[in-house]
């Protein structure tokens, strides 16, 4: 159905991400946007409409609810961790063994590839653990962002996550509503059949792996870690981190802390979340997709955050380094370090819920549905999802608005034959996660900011110059796919190599043109220590 708004519905998402870049203030830029679309919506000056929308994306979705008390409660949680102690105690053991700016890198990127059940958890969880030993080795915030961001939902969708479950779903779904689920294989196969075509989400995983080996960086990235390594600042000057522990709660109260100070809240946190997913999930003779499928990963998120904050407080009171009181007090400062990046979900939300309102995802795949042939469809799927999910600022959003389409398109063009939808599905979901991945409006973008301590259009403006070169190496392989037919097995070695060839070339260009090297952080002295303002 064609959006009644037609061009104006694209007028509020693409002011909000337009002046969250040039004004890099993104509260404001998002609220402009959410106002606009009221605007346009109600005909009148649009206040009505606006709040009604912000209030709705807190009160009317559990799941949105869930995710605000779990962001709430984890800032709590590492409020408690850093006044323990533990924040130092984790860099002193890591700086024993993560020795350089490169291996934290490579190590952020395997725990994101490791931990891929869910995105909002991997940012929390790698981003807590990695920030100060990054710190340490003059990583800028900018780059950890881009690790944390970039593994995340790429990973998830793709993982044994909550992501999957969602995505077999919507396969599922319109398998039955059009009446061809004995003619294709289950929705789960067709999912996993997708999963080599989703070609961004893959690329992305090795662009983090390209950048962090080799050391090379270019666009506004280059200009974050050279200024990182030559001045020590991991933050611009000017800039507003999304967090700031050392400056909401002061220093450490035990400089001496044990490890276990940090080990075990974080612990707590991973043991309840996974243990809680797979008790909701459980159920005897499902299979580990069906258990994924009937599981509750916000409500484990919730659980999990307050076992972190549970076990810190009984870690303060046990080791005596604070008493009840302080531990409370602690609390709600813990909750204040969370409040720009709840403001930022809330009006993230909320413009989600002015693109669906004036139907911009509809608006956008209208023209979709004409005469396309098989030859470019994937790669015209692909870019329509792009420009969706950069829109809108949701995967999951961009998902279901495409997927209705995407499939019977698929379905028809390619001459009824199941192995082209799981194609078409690929492309589809590749293009939800490039938004996802630098939308300045995703929250999974916002909480990537928020747990690396970065300023978050700085994190947007970074990522952006990666993303975009994953984008265009990932269309490609879509219109070689179209012309030639070659499976996954020959498109991703091209496209790895298409990566590598890419960034050595832009950092090259890049370095000469800024005439500073291309690998900053080969100038960094090993043993040189780093004072941070987290």
């Amino acid at each position: 159905m064609p959006s009644d708004f037609g061009a104006l519905s694209l007028v509020p998402p693409v002011l909000a991400i337009v002046l969250a870049v040039i004004t890099r203030r993104a509260m404001l830029s998002l609220f402009i946007g959410v106002w606009t679309g009221g605007i346009i919506y109600s005909g009148n000056v649009g206040i009505a409409k606006t709040f009604d929308w912000i209030i709705n994306s807190i009160g009317n979705s559990t799941f949105n609810a869930k995710i605000l008390v779990f962001t709430m409660l984890l800032g709590a949680g590492i409020a408690l961790i850093w006044r323990l102690g533990g924040a130092m105690a984790i860099t002193r053991f890591a700086t024993r063994r993560i020795d350089s700016h490169r291996k934290v890198g490579v190590v952020g990127w395997l725990l994101g590839l490791i931990w891929n059940f869910d995105d909002y958890a991997n940012n929390a969880i790698v981003g807590s653990s990695l920030k100060s030993i990054a710190d340490e080795k003059r990583m800028s915030r900018e780059k950890l962002a881009y690790i944390l961001d970039s593994t995340a939902a790429p990973m998830a969708t793709i993982g044994i996550s909550s992501w999957v479950a969602f995505e077999i779903g919507l396969i599922a779904d319109q398998y039955k509503k059009l009446g061809i689920a004995e003619q294709t294989p289950t929705a789960t196969a067709t999912f996993l059949h997708s999963v080599p075509y989703n070609m961004y989400s893959i690329l992305a995983l090795a662009m983090v792996g390209i950048i962090v080996i080799s050391g090379r960086d270019f666009g506004e990235m280059l200009d974050a870690e050279n200024r990182a390594q030559r001045t020590g600042n991991v933050i611009r000057d000017d800039a507003n981190p999304l967090q700031n522990i050392k400056d909401d709660l002061g220093k450490p109260l035990d400089d001496d802390a044990p490890l276990r100070t940090f080990i075990l809240p974080v612990f707590a946190l991973v043991a309840v979340v996974v243990g809680g997913a797979v008790m909701m999930g459980y159920s005897p003779g499902r299979t580990t997709i069906e258990m994924v499928n009937n599981t509750n990963i916000a409500t484990a998120l919730v659980w999990g955050s307050f076992a972190m904050v549970a076990t810190a407080i009984v870690l303060a009171l046990a080791e005596g380094v604070m008493t009840l009181d302080q531990t409370m007090d602690t609390i709600l400062d813990g909750f204040g370090t969370m409040l720009p990046a709840v403001s930022i979900l809330v009006l993230a939300w909320s413009i989600g819920s002015v693109a669906s309102a004036l139907g911009t995802g509809q608006y956008v795949t209208q023209y979709a549905s004409g005469t396309v042939s098989p030859t470019v469809l994937p790669v015209v799927i692909f870019l329509i999802s792009a420009v969706i999910s950069l829109a809108i600022g949701t995967s999951w959003g961009t998902m279901s608005i495409m997927t209705p389409i995407v499939i019977p398109l698929a379905w028809k063009i390619g001459g009824y034959s199941p192995g082209f939808i799981a194609v078409s599905v690929g492309a589809m979901f590749s293009g939800a996660i490039f938004g996802d991945n630098c939308s300045p409006i995703s929250d999974t973008t916002v909480l990537a900011s928020t747990f690396a301590g970065s300023d978050h259009i700085d994190h947007v403006r970074t990522q952006m110059y990666y993303a975009f070169t994953v984008l265009t190496a990932t269309a490609f392989l879509y219109l070689l796919y179209g012309l030639t037919s070659v499976g996954p097995l020959v498109l991703l070695p091209i496209g790895l190599v298409t990566l590598i060839a890419l960034v050595y070339a832009f950092s090259g260009l890049d370095a000469r043109r800024k005439d500073i090297s291309p690998k900053p952080a080969s100038s960094q002295s090993p043993n040189r220590s780093v004072t941070s303002d987290d």
